[in-house]
């Protein structure tokens, strides 16, 4: 399904696991109450299969989905016609996956630069040899992946039913103990150990006067040129099969990235290295156009990474959140918001708006109610939303926790932090509070956006 950017719709950040089900079992049920309110996106995090610590940010592969997002299962059919054609389709990612995943179960889950040398280097008589005595296991990786295939194109004709729009994410960067390093190191910057050379993350700002050191190894952009972004440009194409619109998290990185050396502990010592991103969009555009992405521009963006943007028409975030200083020019603040962007009242790394509100200082809480006209008796929480939905954003997202007006016990994630984070759930009965679906639909019709159907 295409997706019109220049119409105004209104929609909800909410990750499947905070489903009161902590899976997309009860999916039907929450795309009905969407429906009710007149939400017409989903927006929701990665959907990959998360490493220990359930970052969808770090997970063991691009291109798999996490089986813990669905409880139901098709009975397995391996000459099921069906499945065979998905696993033609997606034999470039999907035999060097159910090849890790299995070896990585049998090595009780390793990484994979610590398997025996002939497994962590691929020789390929031990693959064979491991493809052999472990057939079945392989078989139930690659069903596995066919029902959530299966079970997701079902969910998403679901919506489409109701006019329910699917927002996906894409991180920018992959795991090091993934699939995708693991079958292909060349397109990393490893030594000869397998380990990074380089990792990623971004300077001290807003969040982190360390920075944040993410860890993950950087790509060899030099071998993704010679291969014509052929891992790229599969990546891309296979998200666009799972959703209507994807945002590229950390967008300044198609531009130029913020290398740290693998010894650093933290993120304050690294450069910026320019990379050909402007290439692999150019490339991407040759295949798909208009190109369905949203950039995630947060942070301190420069102009290249602006014009980037703008050769490729793609839109940009606001996060209200980030509105309220002295800096009239701040593209945060409500008056500097264009249409060509998504506008949050905070997103999944911002406290909630109802958390970010109490934390300030009274002096602070003054201004924020002055900026937004806001009268001594009004709601903060409802006053940002409506600020989101009447701005000029031709696509406003507002996280369920705000809707929910909950503090910030209900926040999904601490930047910079490596636990507690990503296990926020609701529970069904909240939904039903001061008569929340009729509010929202006021909301959103108030605010000229178009319903769901």
């Amino acid at each position: 399904m295409s997706y019109n950017f220049a119409q105004r719709r209104a929609g909800v950040l909410l990750h499947p696991t905070s489903l009161p089900s902590g899976n997309l079992d009860d999916a039907n049920t929450w795309l009905n109450f969407m429906s009710e309110s007149g939400l017409s996106i989903w927006q929701m995090l990665p959907l990959g299969v998360p490493q220990e610590e359930y970052s969808p940010y770090q997970c063991l592969s691009a291109f798999a989905i996490n089986p813990a997002l669905f409880c139901s299962h098709i009975p397995q059919d391996i000459h099921n016609r069906d499945y065979q054609d998905f696993c033609a389709r997606e034999a470039h990612w999907l035999n060097d996956y159910a090849l890790f995943s299995c070896i990585k179960s049998v090595h009780k889950n390793a990484p994979w630069f610590n398997w025996p040398q002939e497994l962590k280097w691929r020789h390929q008589g031990a693959l064979k040899q491991f493809t052999h005595t472990h057939r079945d296991s392989l078989q139930a990786v690659k069903w596995e992946q066919y029902q959530l295939h299966c079970q997701w194109q079902q969910l998403r004709g679901n919506a489409a039913a109701r006019d329910i729009r699917l927002f996906g994410d894409m991180p920018i960067f992959v795991a090091h103990d993934s699939a995708d390093v693991w079958a292909c190191p060349r397109r990393f910057l490893l030594d000869e150990q397998g380990q990074p050379t380089w990792v990623t993350g971004v300077p001290p700002d807003y969040f982190s006067t360390t920075g944040q050191r993410w860890g993950n190894p950087h790509y060899d952009w030099n071998y993704h040129i010679e291969e014509g972004f052929q891992w790229w440009l599969a990546r891309l194409e296979h998200h666009f099969r799972w959703f209507d619109l994807v945002r590229i998290d950390h967008f300044r990185g198609l531009q130029a990235v913020w290398m740290i050396g693998a010894d650093e502990e933290t993120a304050v010592n690294g450069h910026w290295q320019e990379v050909p991103g402007e290439q692999l969009l150019a490339a991407l555009k040759n295949h798909i156009d208009p190109l369905p992405l949203v950039a995630e521009d947060l942070g301190t963006i420069t102009p290249e990474v602006r014009a980037l943007k703008q050769k490729y028409h793609l839109p940009g975030m606001a996060v209200l959140q980030f509105a309220f200083d002295a800096f009239e020019d701040n593209p945060h603040k409500p008056a500097n918001i264009p249409p060509e962007c998504v506008v949050y009242t905070g997103t999944h790394d911002n406290d909630t708006t109802l958390g970010w509100y109490q934390s300030l200082p009274e002096d602070t809480q003054q201004i924020v109610r002055e900026m937004l006209h806001m009268p001594t008796d009004g709601d903060i929480v409802d006053t940002m939303i409506d600020a989101a939905m009447e701005s000029r954003a031709n696509l406003s997202i507002v996280p369920l926790q705000d809707f929910l007006k909950l503090g910030s016990e209900a926040r999904m994630n601490t930047p910079g932090t490596a636990s507690g984070n990503w296990r926020w759930q609701f529970r069904w009965e909240q939904l039903s509070a001061y008569d929340l679906p009729a509010q929202i639909h006021r909301q959103i019709n108030r605010s000229n956006r178009k319903i769901s159907s």
